[in-house]
């Protein structure tokens, strides 16, 4: 497995988890169906996520609206993503 597939797929996996614990606080259907969306669009992203950013592509892909751009730059400009840290922690 190489940098980009590591890469997309750690982005996946971490929306994934988004996506899991919005299903059990019974969060908007809409906003569960967006992170579920993204989550399949990065597993299958045939690109690098982190080339598309630096292209500035984020919202060229299916499924990114300005608020998941915003989520994939924060964590691939710093590592982590604190909308995912707050979650865990409620």
């Amino acid at each position: 497995m190489g940098v980009r597939e590591l890469k997309n797929l750690e982005l996946s996996r971490i929306f994934e988890r988004i996506t899991r614990i919005l299903k059990i606080k019974g969060e908007n259907p809409f906003k569960i169906r967006a992170y579920e969306k993204i989550t399949l669009v990065l597993e299958n992203l045939p690109i690098d996520i982190e080339t598309i950013y630096r292209q500035g592509g984020l919202n060229n892909i299916p499924g990114v609206g300005t608020g998941i751009a915003k989520k994939i730059e924060e964590f691939l400009t710093t590592g982590k993503l604190e909308y995912y840290e707050k979650l865990k922690e409620t």
